[in-house]
């Protein structure tokens, strides 16, 4: 699962992107520094594990992972090819949910492509460009769809009905995700479009030193704008997280934050952010050689989780051993969770709830 940030040229994407993975992309005061998306495997701040790590005293702890894309910057026209438009509208697509970068702060230094700041015109520019080529492919698929409507094809007309409630919603400026389907239509006839503009988003609010903690005039202004489309807004002053990330130790790191008045790092917000929008979430193993955070999707089944850590495990799934993790904190350890009769013993049914530490029993 792929998380992409986009933006116009110049708001601190890859700056952001730096911040996230410790991956020196190129960052540059000019557009399209970032000519071939950089991938980053970012690890998801995680204090449970820490917990756990503490209580067990492993040989070694895996934290969970997000992917974490950078993209070129989007300009105008893009939809139609302009600046690197396809490519972008290519890498974009590919990506499961979108961190879009909104410029929010004023420095004569740093070039605006449009020359000015405002975070809202900005949005406006990249949400027409991503409407623009889904209702280019809402058009193609509706002519395939109106010839075997017009034959009497009843499921075609349903789906016919669906296509001209996307591009009358398109039209009027309204992204996939804000237009409203029932669900069942959307599963059915909207999900295998995959359209752009339907991925989850979280506005990233890129702000000076001065505003990382209470944000700013711009920002205010984006929350207002961004108040029906049911997304998450973070406020990051990423040159500021970019200067912590130089810093050689945790000590060091932590008097930064204090300074600021921060009590952890904006970017491990936005990581743990991304990772709902992903709908993802945790469960863990504990043992003496590892402990670690395995990653489902919200919803996985016994077996499921299972299989993330090797396919024969689901195969071959007769049982897992389950522990919530608030338990094995209060215990204090697996042994004395048992002896308080507090391990569940669960069968394929069960749904993972998240900080479940569990233990599978397979046989292949």
């Amino acid at each position: 699962m792929k998380a992409g940030i986009v933006g116009l040229p110049n708001v601190g994407k890859s700056t952001l992107f730096n911040c996230l993975s410790n991956a020196k992309a190129q960052s540059a005061n000019f557009p399209f520094c970032t000519i071939e998306p950089n991938i980053g495997v970012v690890n998801v701040p995680d204090a449970r594990l820490e917990k756990l790590e503490e209580l067990v005293n492993p040989e070694k702890v895996v934290p969970a992972t997000v992917e974490i894309v950078d993209i070129a910057g989007l300009v105008k026209g893009a939809s139609k090819g302009e600046g690197l438009g396809n490519q972008f509208l290519g890498n974009i697509r590919e990506t499961d949910a979108i961190l879009h970068v909104l410029r929010c702060f004023d420095n004569d230094n740093i070039v605006h492509v449009d020359g000015s700041v405002d975070p809202i015109r900005d949005k406006e520019t990249i949400d027409m460009e991503l409407q623009l080529k889904d209702l280019e492919t809402v058009e193609k698929k509706l002519d395939k769809v109106k010839r075997a409507a017009k034959t009497g094809n009843k499921e075609a007309q349903k789906e016919e009905a669906v296509l001209l409630t996307l591009k009358t919603g398109l039209e009027a400026g309204n992204s996939i995700r804000a237009i409203e389907i029932s669900k069942e239509d959307r599963l059915e006839y909207v999900k295998p479009l995959q359209f752009i503009t339907d991925k989850p988003v979280m506005y990233v609010c890129n702000v000076d030193e001065e505003a990382a903690v209470t944000g700013n005039a711009y920002v205010t202004k984006v929350k207002e704008a961004v108040a029906n489309e049911n997304a998450e807004v973070v406020v990051l002053a990423v040159g500021t997280e970019a200067d912590i990330t130089e810093l050689e130790t945790y000590e060091e790191r932590q008097m930064f934050l204090e300074d600021l008045g921060l009590d952890e790092p904006g970017s491990a917000k936005l990581i743990r952010g991304a990772y709902r929008l992903l709908n993802l979430e945790t469960y863990f193993t504990a043992g003496v050689k590892e402990v670690r955070a395995w990653t489902i999707p919200v919803g996985a089944t016994a077996p499921q989780a299972a299989g993330v850590i090797h396919t024969d495990f689901e195969k071959g799934f007769i049982r897992a051993e389950v522990i919530a993790y608030d338990d094995y904190v209060s215990y204090g350890s697996e042994a004395k969770v048992k002896e308080a009769g507090k391990m569940r013993v669960e069968g394929k049914e069960y749904i993972v709830k998240d900080g479940d530490v569990m233990h599978f029993r397979f046989n292949v």
